[in-house]
């Protein structure tokens, strides 16, 4: 297999999809896949979005060098093919997972909540520090089922954490575990996301300040293995007490950038690594993973 002719060969036929179906997906000509796979050319200028489309990588597709396949993209390509709705031609194989994913999460979240007593939904709701101006709130019970029912083959339980005043008063919180407070989760998701089943905890988010990406009530997964920070990225901390969901920037010296989605409402903040330890700042863990119901 020392030409990209047959790279693209075989990944297309791993992948079930025709000429056609490889075409429609880089954006050019059924006659341009089979020039290539005829070895009539040699170095297709629509490399990237081959590609993508293949879920390898791109170096190895041209040059046959470096690591193969970018395994979430070739996963991401044959599950795309199976649930793809009409009028998702244009989307990318991840945003169609996503979206799909999306979509029995919200079911599944769904069907919980309505099988939940008045008591149980309360718990949920209710929060002993209503009032206060956390943005992420580690809550109380979500599982519909009691503890007697067996998990699926697909599923695990992850803690739910809830925020709740210390015994000195005053106002100061602590975040503790709410002892037999679970939510079912896919363990295909844990591995999709790369994260291990004892790192994962879930919340859900309070306020405003992630609008529209995160809106009030967002249910999100916490990597709590995973602090370290990587611009851009969403995590859950801990300022003080107070429970925050936010984008982190890295600042020199061991600072840090605190950004809201909603950045009209809520300005960016600038974190000295004096002030992140004056102000007690404690990275939580990296969101994997969000769920609305609206």
């Amino acid at each position: 297999m020392n030409e990209i002719k047959d790279r693209v060969l075989r990944c297309r036929k791993q992948l079930g999809l025709t000429q056609q179906e490889l075409a429609k997906k880089t954006g050019v000509k059924q006659q341009s896949i089979q020039q290539l796979e005829d070895g009539l050319v040699k170095r297709p200028r629509y490399i990237l979005e081959l590609a993508e489309a293949l879920g390898v990588a791109a170096r190895w597709l041209l040059t046959g060098k470096g690591h193969e396949l970018d395994i979430f993209k070739m996963v991401d390509a044959m599950q795309a093919k199976e649930i793809r709705d009409v009028g998702q031609e244009s989307l990318s194989d991840s945003e169609v997972v996503r979206l799909y994913e999306e979509k029995q999460h919200t079911k599944e979240m769904d069907e919980q909540w309505a099988r939940m007593s008045p008591e149980q939904r309360e718990d949920v709701a209710g929060h002993p520090n209503e009032g206060k101006t956390d943005e992420l709130e580690f809550v109380g019970r979500l599982d519909a089922w009691d503890s007697n029912t067996p998990l699926d083959d697909d599923e695990v339980e992850l803690p739910l954490f809830r925020e709740v005043e210390l015994a000195a008063g005053a106002g100061q919180t602590e975040v503790v575990e709410n002892r037999g407070a679970k939510l079912r989760f896919a363990k295909s998701t844990l591995s999709r996301a790369g994260v291990m089943k004892e790192n994962a905890a879930c919340a859900f988010v309070r306020g405003n300040s992630m609008d529209p990406v995160m809106p009030n009530g967002t249910c999100v997964g916490v990597n709590t293995g995973d602090t370290t920070v990587r611009d851009g990225e969403i995590y859950a901390i801990d300022h003080d007490g107070m429970l925050r969901v936010k984008y982190l920037h890295r600042r020199p010296g061991g600072g840090i950038k605190i950004v809201s989605q909603n950045a009209i409402e809520h300005e960016p903040e600038d974190f000295s690594a004096q002030r992140v330890a004056e102000e007690n700042i404690r990275i939580i863990g990296r969101v994997f993973w969000w769920s609305v119901l609206r």
